[in-house]
């Protein structure tokens, strides 16, 4: 007898079975592990951490927790994998270096740029950071997405967070999975929220208009991008190769007391993901392997000030030539391989930029709809309930003869259901009500609430069914979530040159496309231009925001500066104007006392923020540029005089100012000017004339005239800096300037009072004097603004609306120091900042102070 078949028992080849396993594997790898989602950005880890931290109520207004706590959970509830890998994806959502925006906060070590692993999870502690309570789970709540049960069935995730921000363009994403990789690069929130902005306006942007206002990464590292084919391969077809490179400058150091100062390459700021510690190995060895010479020492002296490794050079080496030869032989200048792959639908599909910002878009609107009718529900069963509450209240004896008359609460339930043709949830809030209730206030509060709950009721339904609000409403949104969380540009974006050996070698395509490669090269400053010298009629113009450009001599006509307008929305007037072929150097004062050369010869038709062109050492977030100082002769003037918050001064005369140039020249770095006291600033610099008079103006309306005496004007660079006047409780400077006898100062107050004064009506005093109050205010709450000497015909005044104006000063009648001056402003418009168009016709030598308000940043 024959035995009997296996009936589980299935015959298949062995080709089949590997083929479908595999198969099974390579999408259990790229949909579970490997790939973000386009939507919220998050791979599925990351998304389990998160939304674990937000069940254990770790908010940023909580204490931290141990990380071991938040991996236990992690691995018990959401994801059955290994705790190191947990921990790993935790580490890197911490860590600054590897993150644009962090979305969790950390106590402890976790890691560093020198490849340091972190500390055990026992050791470390975590917490969500404000931009991923706010942006990512801020909804998650109100079924804006679609829960689905764990691995076991025991608990429900979400398949996906109900992001407010494109994370995955953020934070960008790395990942390997089964036959293809991700790999995108981070972005600039302010940037990324701009296109979005835009699309939403105009679906149908170009992408030379896309790319404008999202025109590379930004890296957490700093570093700079050579913008050019590469970005936009990348940003076109979702795969491209992004040269990027450190920051390095040449400067002299003083080895040790008694030694000779030497030339040194120092190095502030490495590409992305490079690690500091490997990449001084690597320079170390092919220093000692003779394949790099002039170097004598490596030196890393970061801190937590900053980055800073120093390669000192030896007597013979040529700066020059060891920052190439470093460029070309070290990761210091690398590229960065982008591939826009992500899972759209839960397949793995490369997107452009255009797709990517288009999908979130979608998804942002999907989940803006979805939160509008869960609060629709919500607001329409407390509506029911509150109709209920008042239709009992105006028949309170009824209501009362009812319930008492009835033997039991569900009794009682069914008359008021019958007796008040109500239902069985507003019955039981009804019998639920506190005696309370039953005062005149709290019936005044239910009918109140009832209005309200009615405008919100109408407001939902109106966003429902009118995409135009819906999509102002999103607007609405992104704008304030980037007034929140916005940082500045770390990355510098550099134009590629492709004409000049030194700036890029060029090279044919492997393809024979026709398409050519770059490779850039070292870029010393103060050495080699950037891009191409500007042409002759061209004009270097500074904008009312900040923004640096080239204009063409057609363009120039049309600002119309020489003309007074009206207040309106066009854009901000020009601050300065001179034509290229004779702009000087252009020096920027900082808030902590520094110099740097402005490097306008980067700059072409598109504006350029100033934040994008500060020089190396001086950031916007910590140390501010606060004036821009145009230097065309430095023989007309005999110095300049710095003013610190404290109402402290510093002498630099012309000797001074001229070694400070030649040093910025020499290294591209900014240079310090000014020792201050902790929480001291500088707050402006006044070239000075030995003919004139120094005058301040301070927010109280008080003037000083001051004689500029050998007092006034002595001491060197390296002096300290001295009291130069009294400040009084909450009192600012605002402005001061040079004034010869006969000279127009132009004041402007918070209330919009405009007003002239010759500065003759000012009585001279010395340091240390309370001067005179200049102008009278007409309300107790009103200050000084503006304040500055009449330079020019026109005054333009920037308004807090984001509208401007231009007026004529022969509008101004000429004052004394007891008037309140004039209001030319519009009826309720509130005045930010004034200023004079500087321009390079004007009979102007020696230094011009440009100020650089609030709006330049």
């Amino acid at each position: 007898m024959q035995p009997m078949p296996d009936e589980r028992i299935v015959s298949t080849s062995l080709k089949e079975e590997i083929q479908r396993s595999y198969l099974e594997y390579a999408m259990s790898v790229i949909v579970g592990r490997a790939l973000p989602d386009v939507r919220d950005g998050l791979k599925p880890v990351q998304r389990r951490i998160l939304f674990a931290m937000h069940e254990l109520g770790l908010t940023p207004d909580r204490p931290f927790r141990k990380c071991a706590r938040v991996v236990g959970d992690v691995l018990g509830k959401y994801h059955p994998h290994s705790d190191q890998s947990v921990y790993e994806a935790l580490v890197r959502q911490v860590q600054e270096f590897s993150s644009r925006h962090p979305l969790l906060e950390g106590h402890g070590n976790f890691g560093s740029v020198d490849d340091d692993p972190p500390a055990a999870m026992r050791y470390t502690e975590t917490r969500l950071a404000a931009i991923a309570h706010q942006s990512l789970l801020g909804e998650i709540g109100e079924e804006t997405v679609d829960f689905v049960p764990n691995f076991d069935g025991s608990q429900q995730e979400p398949n996906v967070l109900p992001a407010q921000l494109p994370f995955l363009l953020l934070n960008g994403c790395t990942g390997i999975a089964v036959g293809m990789a991700t790999s995108i690069p981070p972005h600039n929130l302010s940037e990324v929220v701009d296109g979005l902005v835009a699309m939403l306006g105009n679906p149908q942007i170009s992408d030379a208009e896309l790319l404008r206002l999202i025109p590379g990464p930004d890296f957490p590292t700093g570093g700079e991008v050579l913008v050019g084919s590469g970005i936009q391969d990348a940003y076109m077809r979702g795969r491209g190769s992004i040269p990027m490179r450190g920051i390095a400058h040449v400067e002299e150091i003083q080895p040790g007391k008694g030694k000779h100062r030497r030339n040194a390459v120092v190095v502030t700021a490495f590409p992305y993901q490079l690690s500091k510690a490997g990449w001084i190995e690597k320079l170390a060895e092919l220093v000692n392997d003779g394949r790099l010479q002039g170097i004598a020492d490596i030196r890393d002296e970061s801190d937590r000030d900053g980055l800073r490794v120093v390669i000192e050079l030896r007597r013979d080496g040529q700066p020059q030539v060891v920052l190439q030869e470093i460029m070309r032989r070290t990761m210091l200048q690398s590229n960065f391989g982008a591939i826009l792959l992500a899972l759209v639908d839960g397949r793995p599909t490369q997107l452009s930029l255009r797709e990517m910002l288009q999908r979130f878009l979608e998804f942002r609107e999907l989940t803006a709809m979805r939160r509008c009718r869960f609060a629709l529900r919500k607001i329409e069963q407390r509506l029911e309930v509150v109709n209920g509450l008042l239709l009992a209240l105006a028949q309170l004896d009824r209501v009362i003869g009812l319930i008492r008359s009835a033997p039991d609460a569900a009794s009682a339930q069914s008359a008021l259901r019958v007796q008040l043709e109500v239902n069985d949830r507003q019955a039981e809030a009804v019998l639920a009500m506190p005696l309370r209730r039953l005062t005149a206030l709290e019936q005044d509060g239910l009918r109140r609430e009832c209005g309200e709950l009615e405008t919100q009721q109408q407001q939902l339904r109106n966003l429902l069914a009118d995409r135009g609000a819906l999509v102002k409403e999103m607007i609405r949104s992104l704008r304030q979530l980037k007034k929140l969380f916005a940082t500045p540009r770390r990355t510098r974006l550099v134009t590629e040159n492709n004409t000049t050996a030194d700036g890029g070698r060029v090279r044919s395509s492997p393809r024979g496309t026709g398409r050519r490669q770059v490779q850039a090269s070292a870029t010393i400053p103060g050495q080699t231009s950037l891009t191409a010298a500007p042409p002759a009629d061209a004009h270097v113009l500074l904008q009312g925001d900040g923004g640096l450009r080239l204009l063409s001599p057609t363009a120039v006509e049309r600002l119309q500066v020489d003309q007074p307008l009206a207040a309106g929305s066009r854009p901000l007037p020009p601050r300065l104007l001179v034509k290229a072929s004779e702009c000087p150097n252009l020096v920027l004062l900082s808030t902590h006392g520094r110099f740097g050369l402005l490097p306008w010869n980067r700059v072409g038709l598109d504006p350029v923020p100033l934040a994008g062109l500060l020089p190396a050492g001086m950031d916007p977030a910590v140390d501010r540029p606060v004036q821009l100082l145009r230097c065309d002769n430095l023989d007309t003037v005999a110095g300049v005089t710095l003013l610190s918050s404290e109402g402290r001064s510093k002498w630099l005369p012309t000797a001074a100012l001229s070694d400070l140039s030649a040093r910025m020249s020499r290294s591209g770095q900014t240079v310090a000017a000014m020792k201050l006291r902790p929480e001291e600033t500088v707050r402006l610099a006044v070239p000075v004339r030995e003919a004139g008079s120094l005058v301040i103006a301070l927010s109280t309306g008080r003037l000083l005239r001051l004689a500029l005496s050998d007092d006034l004007l002595s001491g060197s660079a390296r002096a300290s800096a001295t009291s130069l006047l009294r400040l009084l409780p909450g009192e600012a400077i605002v402005g001061g300037t040079c004034a010869m006898s006969g000279d127009v100062l132009v004041l402007l107050t918070r209330s919009g009072q405009l007003k002239r004064l010759c500065v003759d009506h000012l009585r001279i005093g010395s340091r240390g004097c309370l001067g005179q109050v200049g102008i009278r205010f007409l309300s107790r709450d009103d200050a000084l603004l503006a304040f500055g000497r009449q330079v020019s015909p026109l005054v333009s005044v920037l308004l807090k609306d984001g509208r401007s104006c231009r007026i004529a000063c022969e509008d101004l009648p000429l004052e004394d120091c007891s008037s309140p001056g004039v209001r030319l402003l519009p009826e309720n418009a509130e005045p930010v900042e004034m200023f004079a168009v500087h321009q390079g016709n004007q009979p102007m030598q020696g230094i011009t102070a440009v100020p650089l308000g609030p709006c330049c940043w």
